[in-house]
């Protein structure tokens, strides 16, 4: 394929995921119940009121995809250092191909076009690594929440609740231990035949010592903390009636059950609203002040990164690195 089709090639393509894009997004939003309870619920508040508490969630999603970014950079760091906007350009451009992709399998394409060519597979295997650390924070929180959780709304026998902490403790220790050790799984790869002559790509998981997989956990749990404060905020805000402390557990338990189950973005608010719906009814009877809390999150840290992302599209280049076509 000459330049020139190449480069016609690659505009259409980024014309099709950018229309692709907003198609989605704008077929979901515009039968959204639960955003025109929200409008409903915040609309009799003060107008400052409104700018201050959004504007802190607005300001919180961009520190939460800039720790992303800086995650990213340095996970990339032994296969191909780019500086930090690049890496902002390519988290933001893989949230839009996220939107529309069964369990964001888009995303790793999304970030890797912005590699070059011969390390793209090899930068999916890293972005793996994070998202695996991200994944380790959500089930061992999400296990402490559920153990709360049973322990104080459910009548279970003492026998089969210590039960229960066991296994939740067994299952928190696997993935750290996993995580820290994700070397292992270079090695079982090589093991087997039939994927040993891709070691090529796989094998920069031997390149992660402890000390630098504790330093991605470490931006894996700033960003853990970080969203976790915008539910924490939204809660506050439009039901003031539940106990902090009562948030924290089940906001880390609508993030291990969210983790658990297969989903596309933009049909993930409904599995979220259900979910939260769920255990909420424990603390609260303010069920569309839930579900809007959930539904505005949902607008600021996926559709709003998602429709800034698509900037970054137009900025790809599929058949080259870092230089834009």
């Amino acid at each position: 394929m000459t330049t020139r089709y190449k480069k016609i090639f690659s505009i259409l393509i980024k014309i099709a995921i950018v229309v692709f894009a907003f198609w989605f997004i704008y077929a979901k939003l515009i039968g959204h119940k639960d955003l025109k309870e929200f409008l409903v619920l915040i609309n009799e508040m003060p107008t400052v009121q409104i700018w201050v508490v959004l504007s802190t969630v607005m300001g919180l999603m961009l520190i939460n995809w800039g720790l992303e970014a800086f995650k990213w950079k340095r996970l990339i760091k032994p296969i191909e250092p780019i500086n930090l906007w690049l890496a902002i350009e390519s988290v933001f451009c893989g949230l839009t191909w996220a939107v529309f992709t069964p369990n964001r399998l888009g995303e790793y394409g999304g970030r890797v076009f912005f590699l070059s060519p011969k390390r793209r597979i090899i930068g999916v295997v890293a972005m793996a690594v994070g998202n695996i650390g991200q994944l380790v924070l959500t089930n061992v929180f999400g296990a402490i929440a559920v153990c709360i959780f049973v322990y104080r709304f459910t009548a279970i026998d003492h026998r089969l609740l210590l039960a229960v902490f066991a296994l939740a403790t067994a299952f928190c220790m696997f993935f750290i231990v996993f995580y820290f050790n994700i070397k292992w799984l270079n090695g079982i790869l090589l093991a087997m035949r039939f994927t040993r002559k891709y070691k090529k790509f796989y094998s920069i998981l031997a390149r992660y010592k402890k000390v630098e997989l504790f330093k991605i956990l470490l931006f894996c749990l700033a960003r853990y903390a970080v969203f976790s404060t915008q539910y924490f905020i939204m809660f506050l805000w439009l039901v003031p009636t539940i106990n902090f402390l009562d948030i924290v557990m089940l906001v880390s338990i609508l993030f291990f059950v969210q983790s658990s189950l297969p989903s596309l973005d933009l049909l993930d608010i409904g599995i979220r609203s259900i979910t939260a719906l769920f255990f909420f009814k424990y603390v609260t009877q303010e069920n569309a002040a839930v579900v809007a809390c959930i539904a505005s999150i949902w607008l600021i840290n996926i559709i709003i990164p998602a429709i800034l992302g698509t900037y970054f599209v137009f900025k790809l280049n599929f058949f080259g690195g870092n230089q834009r076509t």
